[in-house]
């Protein structure tokens, strides 16, 4: 019993960790993409003067608009795939099996898909940028990590209604 309370223990541990890294790893992507955002239109509008937090400034200093772009792109898809992998992680330790995987690694894709869409469309309508952007916004924070936590909770929860 005491082995079985230390494993629970353990579990409620990694997973509290496993969360609050995520949540790191958003405020962290904030920070870079705030001041990512702020270079780019200084570099983009030949401003004098950039926002950016200086610190960035000097990691990027001398770039061109075509390598923060680049820049931009690749912390995107460093972010989707660190933010995919604590889902997969998330739900292992959940579920105590990879089961969930796929789904979770569709699950991801089907919404870059689908904010990849949004971007096309907004040619004829400018909402549908916006939308595309909440949506890849999604796939970088912890979102949709809750989303696989809170499956995990409502299953749980479901056979004991089902037994009343």
């Amino acid at each position: 019993m005491a082995a079985s309370m230390k494993a629970s223990t353990m579990r409620k541990l990694f997973i509290g960790a496993l969360v609050l890294g995520a949540v790191s790893l958003g405020a962290l992507r904030e920070f870079l993409f705030l001041n990512l955002n702020y270079q780019l239109d200084a570099v983009a509008h030949n401003r004098p003067i950039s926002y950016a937090h200086s610190m960035f400034q000097a990691w990027v200093e001398g770039w061109d608009l075509p390598a923060l772009v680049r820049l931009k792109w690749v912390l995107a898809l460093l972010f989707v795939a660190l933010m995919a992998l604590a889902a997969v992680l998330l739900a292992r330790v959940l579920w105590g099996d990879q089961r969930y995987r796929r789904i979770i690694l569709f699950a991801f894709g089907a919404v870059g898909a689908l904010a990849l869409l949004m971007n096309a469309l907004a040619a004829l309508h400018p909402a549908f940028g916006a939308i595309s952007i909440k949506l890849l916004h999604s796939l970088q924070y912890p979102v949709l990590l809750f989303f696989v936590w809170a499956a995990a909770i409502l299953q749980r929860n479901i056979p004991a209604a089902q037994d009343r």
